[in-house]
């Protein structure tokens, strides 16, 4: 017999990224470590000459400068990996990797400028002038570099998994769609066409508008959602789900269940239902 697991208000199956997405976000987290690493090492640079008294009566030019330079590939590097979490972002379920994720470019960007600052402060044989200027400066940049590494507002796969399931009611009723950003556009509309295809395969005499209701093999025992996807099917009687244990639903919540295929067989299956070919 087949059972309704789930609220029809429940969401869709969980975002994820698809491989255009995951290789993008690849791209700019490899150029994003390439800019961090260029920074920490013109902060070592920074150290060394410290180290051999480069700046304790002049250059401090050429170490202002060289703290641009840490600032400018630290804000590159920021930059970059926030769009990369855009694309692929981390689940909130993860708190830890979450933050460490979202927030890694402010971290970096301490790692690059804290230990020069410290050590221009503490610097006994440098002008007192000059290290009031440069380590002021370091100060100044730093903050800017970090604060542009904050993510105040980052994405997730809990938000996007919300704003792909508003964008697929948008398009399945056709009014303005707000929440279809590009990052979950893509699989909203997979729900609104095969929604819209199983309507259209399900009109009968009694429902001349068709039904958005499917059946698909239920998950294992004590799963919410099964490991591999499957398809779901116009009815119960059709052949595929003979002697399973079926659930059944909405679209929406075939695919919070991983049942993400549409039935092929939708001629066959609306003669073994019972519903009118169109």
């Amino acid at each position: 017999m087949a059972t309704n697991p789930k609220d029809p208000n429940d969401v869709t199956k969980a975002w994820a990224a698809n491989q255009g997405q995951k290789n993008s976000a690849s791209h700019m987290r490899i150029f994003a470590w390439i800019f961090w690493i260029i920074a920490i090492g013109g902060e070592i640079y920074g150290i060394y000459l410290l180290r051999q008294h480069k700046f304790d009566t002049g250059g401090t030019g050429l170490l202002i400068g060289l703290l641009c330079g840490i600032g400018i590939a630290a804000m590159i590097a920021n930059v970059l990996w926030k769009s990369a979490n855009r694309q692929d972002p981390a689940s909130r379920a993860d708190g830890t990797r979450f933050f460490i994720q979202n927030q890694l470019g402010a971290i970096m960007t301490v790692l690059a400028f804290l230990p020069l600052i410290i050590l221009i402060f503490m610097d006994k044989d440098m002008d007192p002038k000059n290290k009031q200027i440069a380590g002021g400066a370091g100060v100044v940049i730093a903050i800017l570099a970090a604060v542009m590494g904050v993510d105040f507002k980052p994405a997730s796969v809990e938000q996007y998994t919300q704003d792909m399931n508003q964008c697929a009611t948008q398009i399945k009723t056709g009014v303005a769609t707000t929440a279809c950003s590009p990052e979950v556009a893509a699989q909203a509309q997979d729900i609104a066409r095969d929604t819209t295809d199983i309507t259209n395969a399900t009109k009968s005499a009694a429902n001349p508008n068709g039904i958005d209701d499917v059946y698909w093999i239920a998950p294992d025992p004590g799963q919410t959602k099964s490991s591999d996807p499957h398809v779901f099917h116009l009815c119960e009687a059709v052949s595929p789900l003979k002697d399973k244990t079926v659930h059944h639903g909405s679209v929406t919540q075939a695919y919070a269940e991983n049942a993400i295929r549409i039935t092929k067989q939708i001629d066959m299956e609306q003669k073994q239902c019972g519903f009118v070919n169109g």
